[in-house]
């Protein structure tokens, strides 16, 4: 297995800035690592694409500049990945499916664009579940990512090879897409930070949509001042999409060394949960009395329709997926079946074979709920009990609570083949997540500790566009977790 060691966006920019290491050797050392991980028995396969020769000449002009002593951007030379549904130019965006494999986009992702002009250097495109449908990574057209922590585990998904690709330090940052967890669990898995901000702080122009109401772009980063770094660079209005915020990108650095001293955290009673791992809930419980003893006041508070949130969640998401996935017919772009003779063959025969099976189970889904009949009895209904979800959260932080901290997982990674065969099972990873995704608020996975050896991820949800609570929490945490780590054996 790869002995490569991670390092953060700060400490490499440091020596990049330094001139101790080169842009041109450190995109060498990460060819080599990305290769070498998947050299190896049982591969990564974390990445589905790798950028070619254009990228050694953007290194060599980025490495004259910062000999000049040029100012390029906070993330000069840094190699990042993206997740394969965020459209980059000159790379594939397969999304992990036969349906789109070798696709092409002719355009950029607004979070592409932002990197590049930031000095990041796109490095590859990373596997996902088929259009970030699932929880492992497992759904992939091209094969499973594996856990770099155990690689008979899965990595969480749906970003799940962008969590690997930074845990097994490969990158330091890659970036993910967030319909209902799909950073942050898979951030948990590998025990890395996940983030996903608002809904509408970051652009989704360029993102492949899943759900359209519930996708937001987020950083996989090993620690939470680079996902600050990083959110930074890729937040602020953008006029090709009609969601995001106009509003003004605050400086969420500023907060990140403010401290948990006076900070009202919330532990939401429905989250503690009678069938979560043993170890999960003594870590979460381990983490609230750490945070007291920061200077945080704990409060237990509740959000009573939480247990409605998976089933509004799949209801809304499956619906909006079935519109959103309609365009795939085999006429415009993408895979075409070639030996369809009439257009409805055009149509089935494609969706058919380019399809996966969880996809087209949640089409299947998703075009039921939509249909005659009983659009208002399912996705009607599942859009109202959604803004009862988000009204929760309102009521919560209107009572002086700052953030809310949860499990982000009710479990650690679990085995590859372990579920696939239980959807239901799996969809339930997202219980504490979906949450958040519901009412448009940020949230934050960062890691804990181990149960029996694997990462655990705790939570952080902050009021809508209050990502510099979120980070102000999120860092006071992880600073006292490196000086003095929880107990990495919590009883089960």
């Amino acid at each position: 297995m790869s002995d490569v060691k991670p390092i953060s966006v700060k400490q490499l920019g440091a020596e990049l800035r330094a001139r101790r290491l080169s842009v041109v050797e450190l995109l060498r050392q990460t060819r080599e690592a990305i290769a070498q991980s998947d050299a190896e028995d049982p591969p990564l396969n974390a990445f589905l694409s790798i950028a070619g020769d254009e990228l050694s000449e953007e290194a060599e002009a980025l490495d004259r500049a910062l000999q000049a002593g040029e100012d390029l951007g906070p993330l000069t030379g840094i190699p990042v990945a993206l997740k394969d549904n965020i459209c980059a130019r000159g790379l594939p965006t397969t999304c992990a499916s036969r349906i789109l494999e070798n696709y092409v986009t002719a355009f950029e992702a607004t979070v592409t664009r932002k990197l590049r002009a930031a000095g990041a250097l796109i490095v590859g495109k990373t596997n996902l579940d088929e259009f970030a449908m699932g929880s492992s990574t497992e759904n992939s057209a091209f094969g499973p990512t594996r856990n770099p922590r155990d690689r008979e585990r899965v990595p969480g998904g749906s970003s799940g090879g962008s969590a690997a690709a930074v845990a097994a330090g490969l990158v330091p940052v890659a970036l993910g897409s967030d319909t209902g967890g799909s950073v942050r669990q898979p951030a948990a898995f590998c025990g890395v930070v996940g983030l996903k901000p608002s809904y509408g702080r970051v652009s989704r122009y360029g993102l492949v949509a899943f759900a359209s109401s519930l996708d937001q772009i987020g950083p996989l980063t090993l620690t939470v001042e680079d996902a600050a770094t990083v959110l930074a660079v890729i937040a602020g209005h953008d006029d090709f999409d009609g969601t995001s915020a106009d509003v003004p990108v605050p400086d969420f650095a500023d907060s990140l060394a403010a401290g948990a001293e006076g900070l009202v955290v919330g532990l939401p009673r429905e989250y503690l949960r009678h069938d979560m791992e043993g170890g999960i809930a003594a870590l979460c419980v381990a983490t609230a009395e750490r945070l007291e003893s920061l200077g945080a006041e704990i409060r237990e508070v509740s959000l009573p329709h939480t247990e409605y949130a998976i089933p509004s969640y799949y209801l809304v998401a499956n619906a909006e997926a079935s519109s959103n996935l309609a365009r795939y017919d085999g006429v415009r772009f993408g895979l075409r079946a070639s030996e369809a003779q009439s257009a409805t063959q055009v149509y089935r025969l494609t969706r058919g074979s380019g399809f996966g099976a969880e996809v087209k189970r949640r089409i299947i889904l998703g075009t039921y709920g939509l249909s005659s009949g009983y659009y208002d009895a399912y996705y009607g209904r599942g859009q109202r009990v959604r803004r009862l979800i988000s009204k929760d959260f309102e009521d919560v932080f209107a009572t002086g609570v700052d953030v809310l901290f949860t499990p982000t997982s009710p479990t650690a990674a679990f085995r590859i083949g372990e579920l696939i065969e239980h959807p239901l099972d799996m969809y339930l990873s997202d219980v504490f997540t979906a949450t958040a995704n519901l009412a448009g608020v940020p949230a934050i996975s960062i890691p804990i500790g181990e149960v029996d050896g694997l990462p655990v991820g705790g939570q952080f949800i902050a009021n809508h566009l209050d990502e510099p609570m979120l980070l102000r929490a999120a860092r006071a945490l992880e600073l006292s977790l490196e000086e003095s780590p929880l107990d990495a054996e919590a009883p089960s």
